[in-house]
Formats: C-alpha cells, structure tokens, sequence
C-alpha cells in the first residue's frame, strides 16, 4: 500500500508543476500588467549593464520565451504520466528546475526581489515550492533521463 502511494509521489509532483506554469501562461501570453511590469524591471536591470532588450518582448528571455519552456515542460511532465512517456516526465522536470532556477536567481540578485507584484512574496513563495519540486522530481526520475542521455 506504501509503495502504491510512493509510486503516486511523481505525479503529484508533475500536476503541481504543470498546474503552475499553465495558471502563469495566462499572463505571460495576454502581457498583463503585472508580467510587464517583471520583465520590464529585469529589462531595465539588462540595460544598465548593456544587454538592453534581454527581456524584452523579442528578446532571449522574453515572457515568450520562458513562457513556451514552461509550456513544453508542462506538456512533458504530464506526458510522462503515461507509463510508455515516462521518461519525458524526467525531461519536462528538468526544463521546470532550469526555468526556476533562473526565475529564482532574477528575483534574489536584481531589483527585481521577491515581492514584485506586492502580494507578500507569495509569487516567490510558488517560484520555490516549483523550484523544489522540480529537483525532487529529476531526482526520482534519474534512471529514466540517464537512459535517455546514454542513447544521445
């Protein structure tokens, strides 16, 4: 009964990402307010030090782009649900863990911070629970990307 429970963890797992990124697609793909005004602070930040447009609307890490990696992990993570897609699960969640990673260095070191949007950090606080999850995730799902990395 434990084990059928633990074999559950990693779709739980999958969901909780995917159900983040695809709630935050609405904004990154309409340019809410609130999604300018991030990358716009990061933009700002880029062009202080001569990398103006990095985060601009056609820029390397536009809304766009992060939005559409957020979109292919989802798709992925729960592909991977599938027991012959599994091994895109590991995949999904190791595109998830790169963009939070970046996500989480944006918001510690530049002006960006951890409350941007003036909601107590709480956009953080998800970043972090993604961001964990995600390794855990990679972790549990190692076998299967090491077979795909050995078949490369």
């Amino acid at each position: 009964m434990i084990k059928k429970i633990l074999s559950l963890v990693p779709h739980a797992l999958a969901i909780f990402i995917t159900f983040i990124f695809v709630d935050s697609l609405r904004y990154k793909f309409t340019n809410h307010e609130k999604t300018e005004n991030i990358f716009g602070i990061l933009n700002d930040w880029a062009g202080s030090f001569g990398a103006s447009g990095l985060f601009s609307h056609s820029g390397v890490f536009s809304q766009y782009v992060i939005g559409s990696a957020e979109g292919v992990a989802s798709l992925l993570l729960v592909l991977g649900i599938l027991p012959q897609f599994r091994k895109w699960q590991g995949v999904g969640a190791l595109i998830a863990c790169v963009v939070m990673t970046g996500a989480l260095f944006f918001h510690l070191f530049t002006p960006l911070g951890t409350d941007p949007n003036n909601d107590g950090g709480g956009l953080f606080m998800v970043a972090v629970l993604v961001w964990l999850s995600s390794i855990v995730l990679v972790v549990l799902r190692r076998k299967e990307l090491k077979s795909l990395i050995s078949r490369a």
